[in-house]
């Protein structure tokens, strides 16, 4: 079984949420940053596991 997309700052699952998006980090480039349309509306920060890069800016 597939892992479940989740949002990288509230942990929602993304599926079927139209206003998700999926992209690499922009420091890194190694690590996929998932969020949901809701912490996009709401600029909810996230942080990448991987360099601990913090966004949104």
């Amino acid at each position: 079984m597939k892992n479940a997309l989740k949002c990288i700052s509230c942990n929602k699952e993304i599926t079927n949420d139209g206003g998700s998006t999926k992209f690499m980090c922009p420091n890194c480039h190694e690590t996929e940053i998932i969020r949901c349309s809701s912490c996009r509306k709401t600029a909810a920060r996230y942080k990448c596991k991987n360099c601990g890069f913090e966004g949104p800016n």
